[in-house]
Formats: C-alpha cells, structure tokens, sequence
C-alpha cells in the first residue's frame, strides 16, 4: 500500500500555498503559510507521513528547496514552461494551482529541471553578478565617449579609456563647463571600480579548490580561457547529465527548433528555451577560438565565405560544446590527433575509419561506392567562376555503375 502524502506548493514572495493529497487523490489538507524560513521549517517537521512534493522554478525556488529537501522523501522543481504547457486551464488561483500541482505529483507527470548544490549555486550568482559589472563599465565607456562627441572634442578613440591619455585629455578640456569635466570624472571613477570588482569576483572563483583542476582541465582545449571555461563549469554543473553533445548544444541555445507537419519539416531561428549566460559566451568565444584553433579556423573561414559570420560563429561554438563537454565527461586534457587515413579494402568496399578523437576533422557518412566515385569526379571538374564548376557528374547504376560528365556548352565549343 501506498503511504506516501503528496504536496504541491504554489510559491509566493510573501505566502506558500499547499495542497496535500493521498495516493487515491483524497484531500487531506490545505492551506497557507508565510515563505519564511522559520515558518517553512515548522510547518515540514510537523508533517507525521512520508511525503514527495514538488513547487514551481521561480526566484524564490532555491531557498525553499534547500529548506525542504531533509523533509521530503521526493522534492522537484518543476519545469515552467512544461508545468503551465500541462496543466493549462481556464480558472487560475494559488489554491487551485496548488491543487494541480498535486495531482500532477501525484500522477507521475510532473517534468523536473536539475537542482545544482548550494555552494554551486552561490558561485553561478557571483559569475554572473561579474557580468553584469562588465556590462556596466561598457555602458559607462560608451558614455564617456559619446558626452566628448556631444561636446566637440577630439580625442583618441584607441587610447581613450587608458589612465594616462584620459587624465591628459581631461587637463585639456579646461573650457568646458564643470558639471561636464565632473560627469567624465565620476564616469572614470565609475569604470575603475568595476575594473576592480570584476577581477576581485574572477581572482575568487578562480582560486576555489573544488573548481581549480576542473578548469585547468577546459583551458587545455586551444582558444579556451579563464572566463570560459567558468562560465562553462559553473552554468553546466554536472555533465553527466547530459547524454550526448547535440543535448549540451540545446541547452546552450545553439540548435533551432524543428516543426515538422505532413512530412514537411521547418527550421527556425535559435531557440529562446536556453541557457542564455553560456550562449552569449559561447558565440563570444566563438569569434575568438580560430585564431588558436587550426581546425576550427579552416570551418570557420569556409562556413563565412558560404554564408556570413554568424553563422560561421554558431558552427564553430557547436564544435566548442562538443570539445567542452568530451573533455569535462572524461576528465582529461584535450589531445589534437590527425586524422586517420582508411583504406579500401581488396573486395571493393568503401572502408571508414572509427570515430574520430576529440579534436579532430569530421568523417563523411558511410555512403556506397558509386557516390564515392561521383564526390571524387566532382571534386576533380575544372573551376570557371568562384563557386561554380565547369562540368556536371552523375553516378549511374549500383556498385557497377558508371559516372557521366556533362560538359557545359562554353567547354564543348
């Protein structure tokens, strides 16, 4: 027999509501309480049966999931977007929201989002309270130089935010009204302070023992550097819970959604539901990377001669997951290995080589020999304009066919 109790709480700023149920989905209470730590506690120590329960992912989630988690034989967060997707409905109100969260507890269909620990948590929060400083004293920058433009001065546009050449430049500026020379000076105070908070925050991070082999470990992948991999580490936790790379790549907000309708399938833009500290990162990054990455140069150059740059940068911050991830999961250092060279075999068949090591170029799909003929036709026809070949090859028949080149009227006359 089922003892369990099952609780859903609708979370407030200042009140708890909570609905508890039986397994066969009798009421056995509800009610409210104040979200407060000291009334939270005593109102889950005065809980006699074993209990599972599960609140929303809200601002407010964390605290009272830490709080709760001793008392509960099963605690979730459940996922927003999911939740709201689930239980849709017409009449909305924290005692019948409650109530449905309940149920959807109590009936197993409840979808979770991973938890990270407290102390993972807290470091997550100084990293991104670091970037927003960085953010700060960019918009700080900007103003400075755009109050000099306003006022008709010229000034070095390379050199205007270093400590000399500014100080230099604001003893010139004598014939300007005050409230300007003390709005450019405060502003430059301004950008000093958060210059030294963010190194502060990072020099912390950085220096924490449970992250420093971690992040040792991603800096050995080229063009991966302090803030990276601690945006890595501390935005992805555990990588273990990722299954494979294309998961990781969702998560970052670096894969478009697929509609697919009457065997039609529609590719949208990048997905909104992601992680948006790591994208911004990651694209970031990926701007950076080919210039100490060979490999990831050769794609990022061909891909941006193809299309543009942006797509360019989400190719190679693909790439950068992957390398990311392979490294995190396996614990150790990234390794460059050429690339393997297959060869066929006397029976004719097309041979391929085992995956490739981390880092190294992609292998073609297996594909069969007539289209290893045509790719090798095609790749052999003379080039009349960037991007265009002079001749036509198709592949005909089976394993025995034969290719045909079809030349252009330009090359036959």
């Amino acid at each position: 027999m089922n003892d369990f109790h099952y609780i859903g709480l609708d979370v407030h700023k200042k009140t708890i509501q909570y609905c508890i149920k039986q397994a066969d989905g009798k009421l056995v209470r509800e009610g409210r309480i104040g979200a407060t730590l000291a009334e939270l506690t005593e109102w889950a120590a005065s809980l006699r049966h074993p209990w599972k329960g599960a609140l929303e992912a809200t601002m407010f989630s964390g605290w009272i999931y830490d709080a709760l988690l001793p008392y509960a034989a099963e605690l979730k967060v459940a996922h927003s977007a999911m939740l709201k997707a689930i239980a849709a409905s017409k009449h909305a109100s924290d005692r019948l929201d409650a109530r449905m969260i309940c149920d959807l507890v109590r009936t197993g269909l409840i979808a979770g989002v991973w938890m990270a620990p407290p102390e993972l948590r807290a470091m997550r929060m100084q990293l991104r309270y670091r970037n927003l400083v960085v953010r700060q004293a960019t918009q700080t920058k900007n103003r400075i130089a755009s109050t000099l433009m306003e006022q008709g001065v010229e000034y070095s546009k390379p050199k205007l935010h270093g400590k000399r050449y500014f100080q230099q430049l604001l003893g010139q500026l004598g014939h300007l009204p005050e409230a300007v020379r003390l709005t450019l000076r405060y502003s430059r105070g301004s950008v000093d302070m958060c210059n030294t908070t963010q190194a502060l925050l990072i020099k912390s991070l950085n220096a924490n023992p449970k992250l420093s082999a971690r992040l040792d470990l991603l800096r050995t992948i080229p063009g991966v550097g302090q803030i990276t991999a601690l945006t890595w580490a501390l935005e992805i936790g555990d990588p273990h819970r990722f299954r494979s790379a294309s998961k990781a790549m969702s998560y970052c907000g670096l894969v478009s959604p697929l509609q697919e309708s009457a065997g039609k399938r529609y590719r949208q833009p990048l997905s909104k539901k992601r992680n948006a500290h790591l994208q911004s990162m990651l694209i970031e990054a990926a701007h950076l990377v080919p210039r100490y990455h060979p490999a990831l140069k050769t794609l990022y150059d061909q891909t941006r001669q193809q299309s543009n740059a942006g797509v360019a940068a989400i190719l190679v911050a693909r790439k950068l997951v992957s390398y990311l991830l392979c490294v995190d999961k396996s614990g150790q250092a990234f390794q460059q290995r050429p690339t393997e060279t297959a060869q066929d075999p006397p029976t004719g068949e097309t041979a391929f080589p085992s995956e490739p090591p981390i880092g190294s170029a992609v292998i073609a799909r297996r594909s069969s020999p007539s289209r290893v003929r045509s790719a090798a036709a095609k790749a052999a026809a003379p080039l009349t304009s960037p991007g265009r070949r002079a001749a036509k090859v198709s592949a005909m028949g089976g394993s025995g066919g034969k290719a045909k080149v079809h030349c252009n009227r330009s090359l036959q006359s």
